[in-house]
């Protein structure tokens, strides 16, 4: 179990604009020369029976606009949409498993959007049937299958109804349960209606419930943070998501409609990001790496404990050992050492797969040096430690000849108290577990040089 180590003056002096590394290489660094061969020669090289297989699949539409949203999305009540849209990701679900067959088993599944649950419960219903006729799917009591959920969109029904469905992990977005913030961001949700969503996921027999919330959303104060961390513990959801909103209007229209006046200034957002370690901890979370907590009996907690887990672009996770196959518009897969974005817009997505072909994007395919500052940046995400001389002999490297350009600025953090530097390895310190991305920022070699994606259109956040 790690602990954590508020230092605002530390925090304040040290945050910076920085990756969020659920991939390394960053998916700024994808470029336009990887098309779809270079992808389909990927999974041609996987063995049968091999490593399992992960699949995302990315649902774009949502009902209403949530202001402070930065995800890929399609606002629209015209329902014909998601039908032309399911007609397209079934033949992209058809090239994916003919790539796939045979390779590995399916033990994890992952719903994002958008608004997964826009779609109704018959055609979600009929598209999982759609992708278990396609791929072999571990067992229930294995495998994790999980899906985003917006409470205003569903009843406890519909709940029952995702769980015989196949689904066993379920993730609420909540933000914030203060009327005023929730007017401020054009997304009314009533605390009654999460918690009746949570109640009736308990009763469906979900394994783990989630719920995310956001601070330095307009109207945020200490005080509204403390009402919605009593309401968020006394639900007792196994994990909590805290995530700095990042506000970002140049790049995300919607968020123009925030006014600037009405957003919190750094001291207030960081004593609300204070205040959310502090009442978690205290409620008896564990802190797992940048704004996750789970309960010590989840199996985010447990899998750290092992030091088994992982973290992939859906986050942390505890299946390390698979390749990830994403179905859907902008949709990222990561299979044998390359990444491969899915086009971004439904028009040129659409007309990919008319072509007969998959609709990758853009991509990348790793080298060695990403290989190792992968498993460098990994370990120390997920671990909060990282083991030179292990990671040498595994490699086959001197850690302290090969990284000898970044040692300086590792002595330097570690002078400013963010870790422990010695001959056996790395060791983040209480108080640099909240500026992990810094630590990690040291050994990315792309960082800071120019990028394929331009600064318009691909911007980091906020470390903290």
């Amino acid at each position: 179990m790690h602990a954590i180590e508020f230092d605002a003056d530390l925090i304040a002096r040290m945050s910076q604009n920085g990756p969020r590394y659920t991939s390394y290489p960053t998916a700024d660094r994808f470029t336009d020369a990887f098309r779809a061969p270079d992808y389909a020669s990927a999974a041609t090289r996987l063995k049968p029976g091999g490593r399992a297989l992960s699949l995302y699949v990315h649902i774009p539409f949502c009902q209403s606009l949530c202001y402070y949203c930065a995800c890929n999305k399609i606002i629209t009540t015209n329902r014909e949409k998601a039908v032309i849209y399911l007609g397209y990701l079934k033949r992209e679900i058809d090239m994916q498993a003919a790539l796939f067959a045979g390779k590995g088993r399916v033990e994890q599944l992952h719903f994002g959007g958008g608004t997964p649950t826009y779609l109704s419960d018959e055609q979600m219903g009929d598209l999982l049937d759609y992708m278990r006729a396609r791929f072999d799917f571990a067992p229930d009591t294995t495998g994790e299958y999980s899906i985003e959920i917006d409470p205003r969109t569903v009843d406890p029904e519909r709940i029952r109804s995702l769980r015989r469905q196949g689904f066993n992990r379920l993730s609420l977005g909540v933000q914030d349960f203060d009327d005023d913030v929730q007017r401020a961001v054009n997304r009314i949700q009533p605390e009654a209606m999460t918690v009746d969503a949570i109640t009736a996921a308990r009763e469906a027999g979900f394994r783990s419930i989630s719920i995310d919330l956001i601070y330095g959303l307009p109207l945020q104060n200490t005080r509204t943070m403390t009402s919605t961390l009593d309401k968020v513990v006394a639900a007792a959801p196994d994990r909590i998501s805290v995530y700095n909103y990042a506000h970002m209007p140049q790049m995300f229209k919607s968020q123009k409609l925030i006014r600037d006046e009405d957003l919190p200034d750094a001291p207030t957002k960081l004593a609300m990001l204070g205040l959310c370690i502090e009442r978690l901890t205290a409620a008896g979370y564990v802190y797992i790496g940048m704004d996750h907590f789970a309960r010590p009996d989840d199996e985010l907690a447990r899998a750290q404990r092992d030091g088994t887990l992982h973290r992939n672009f859906q986050g942390y996770s505890t299946h390390a050992d698979t390749d990830m196959v994403s179905c859907g518009v902008s949709a990222i897969s990561a299979v044998d050492g390359t990444y491969a974005q899915n086009e971004k817009s439904l028009e040129a997505y659409y007309a990919r797969i008319d072509k007969g072909e998959l609709p990758v994007a853009r991509g990348l395919a790793m080298n060695e040096d990403d290989f190792l500052r992968r498993d460098v940046i990994q370990q120390l995400m997920c671990d909060f430690a990282l083991d030179t001389r292990a990671l040498g002999e595994r490699r086959g490297i001197d850690f302290g000849e090969y990284f000898a350009p970044e040692l300086p600025k590792l002595e330097t953090m570690a002078q400013d108290g963010l870790l422990d530097l010695d001959a056996q390895g790395i060791r983040v310190t209480p108080k640099g577990r909240l500026l992990i991305r810094n630590i990690c920022m040291v050994f990315d070699k792309y960082f800071g040089k120019p990028r394929a994606i331009p600064l318009t259109r691909m911007q980091y956040s906020r470390t903290i």
